[in-house]
């Protein structure tokens, strides 16, 4: 019987369970919504780090209720997860509190500091405020500041994917690929910081508090009897490493050259090329290692990007949401009617999709903008404009991106939840101005994931081989000439120029309100 391969996927809306054959074909799957996150104060986002052990096991033996025929096909198990998520373990390897999500905002204005010697030279090059966020944000700093008996008892700080694979097989250990957050983590090196690394100095980590690191494609143990149990899946299969959502989402979407950009249309959105040499994104801003060995991917990030949908949803879309209900069908299907009743470029109404201050593009003062507002405009064209501006926002990341790696992207593939409307999908095609082609399945973390069990298990004899097998376009949009030049015009004369003009006034409103918080 042809093997199939188990792709276990915990990201920030789901758990699901999958499996996938050779041909890179979805033959089954199983997905539970979760609950992303709890917040007990304003800003703070967390959760239990078992609940996300208990909605994978749920996943999973649903997949085996619905097919128990396949159980037997089974010939090895990767897991992606989201990213940046932090679990804090004792010496027995138990949660000490809930996990910490990547949305979480808490910082702590009383970071390590740094001897003269490391910090002047950062200062010099011009970079001390990006140290200067990257030590507040970091969990382990604040942790150590705000919760010091927690902190004194965490003996290991690892990824929701490093958690979640001891929990698999028992090894405290973790994908290279997976590693991404604020640790003191060799990006270029895909390994631990050494030594002498300034980021040991501006974080209040120890190398014996972190995992165990493995290539993808590479073994990280097998399937443990406690979790045989807990999860169905059977005992003693190897448990292959394959890296964090993002990164098998590049790899299953086929974009395993620069040339080829992969724009992510999910919770975060992303445009990411992969590349053989490390190439960082933005000064100072890491290249992440790839959900292949000896690969880097280059990402530009909005961070809330297609969070601003379910933000839409919840603030101006009631009548849709009832009415979905109604008809047993998502919001986000009935949303498309606002497209097909609006002109491209929304009547002059363009969006700057910061709702998420960043460290470097955009700048930690930064906040979202509506400009162009007419008593023409209704809630149809604000949801064009959300759509429009996250894709403006993933273009100049692909412009950024080419200057960076000498390449120019010739097509694009689009995965995530907003690449399942066609009229999204043909937006970008028009303001990109380049064909977009859908992967051939919705699922590109998931097959990452199969891809590496495939190589781990000499099915293909490598990543390169594999992803041509198993990876495919589906379907494939055109850009329209005349809508190509109406987007290029607002791309380049009002999208790329409000926030130079308006990053002043952020920082005005920033001194005066507090927000968002230094």
């Amino acid at each position: 019987m042809e093997p199939l391969f188990l792709a276990l996927d915990q990201g920030t809306q789901s758990a699901r369970a999958m499996l996938f054959d050779a041909a890179g074909n979805l033959v089954a799957k199983s997905q539970r919504h979760i609950e992303p996150y709890v917040s007990p104060q304003p800003g703070w986002a967390e959760q239990d780090a078992d609940y996300f052990w208990e909605q994978l096991g749920q996943a999973c033996q649903a997949l085996w209720l619905d097919h128990p025929e396949l159980k037997s096909r089974v010939a090895g198990v990767s897991l992606t997860t989201q990213r940046a998520s932090v679990v804090c373990l004792d010496a027995n390897r138990k949660p000490l509190r809930p996990a910490i999500i990547w949305l979480d905002q808490r910082r702590t204005t009383t970071p390590p500091v740094l001897p003269l010697w490391l910090s002047a030279p950062v200062k010099v090059l011009g970079q001390g405020e990006t140290l200067r966020q990257f030590q507040a944000k970091a969990e382990c700093n604040w942790l150590a500041d705000d919760e010091p008996e927690i902190w004194s008892k965490t003996r290991f700080f690892v990824l929701l994917s490093g958690y979640l694979n001891y929990r698999l097989c028992g090894e405290l250990k973790d994908c290279t690929a997976a590693q991404v957050g604020y640790i003191p983590y060799d990006f270029k090196r895909q390994q631990w910081a050494a030594g002498h690394d300034l980021k040991w100095k501006a974080l209040r980590l120890t190398r014996e508090q972190l995992p165990t690191l493995v290539a993808p494609g590479k073994p990280l143990g097998a399937i443990s009897a406690s979790a045989s149990r807990h999860t169905g899946i059977p005992e003693g299969l190897p448990l292959i490493a394959s890296g964090a959502d993002k990164a098998c989402e590049v790899l299953g979407a086929g974009a395993f050259d620069p040339q080829v950009g992969n724009l992510s249309y999910g919770t975060t959105a992303t445009f990411n090329t992969c590349n053989a040499r490390y190439v960082v994104p933005i000064p100072f801003v890491p290249a992440y290692g790839a959900a292949a060995p000896n690969r880097y991917n280059s990402e530009i990030i909005v961070q809330r990007g297609y969070w601003m949908v379910n933000w839409f949803k919840r603030e101006f879309a009631r009548e849709e949401v009832h009415r979905a209900e109604q008809l047993g069908v998502s919001p986000e299907s009935l949303f498309e009617a606002f497209l097909d009743e609006t002109p491209p470029g929304a009547m002059g109404l363009t969006l700057q999709p910061f709702w998420n201050p960043g460290v470097r593009i955009p700048g930690p003062e930064a906040k979202g903008a509506i400009v162009g507002f007419g008593d023409v405009h209704t809630r149809a064209h604000l949801y064009r404009a959300i759509i429009e501006g996250i894709a403006y926002a993933l273009r100049e990341g692909k412009e950024r991106l080419e200057k960076r790696n000498g390449v120019p992207v010739s097509h694009l593939k689009v995965s995530g939840g907003g690449s399942q409307s066609d009229a999204i999908m043909q937006i970008t095609a028009d303001i990109f101005g380049l064909p977009a082609e859908r992967p051939h399945t919705s699922e590109t973390s998931g097959l990452g994931a199969a891809i590496n069990v495939a190589v781990a298990l000499g099915v293909h004899p490598d990543h390169h081989r594999a992803v041509a097998a198993m990876t495919r376009p589906g379907a494939r949009f055109e850009p329209r000439r005349e809508h190509v030049r109406t987007y290029d015009r607002l791309y380049r004369q009002v999208y790329q120029r409000l926030y130079p003009r308006l990053a002043p006034l952020y920082r005005s409103i920033r001194k005066i309100t507090g927000y968002p918080a230094r």
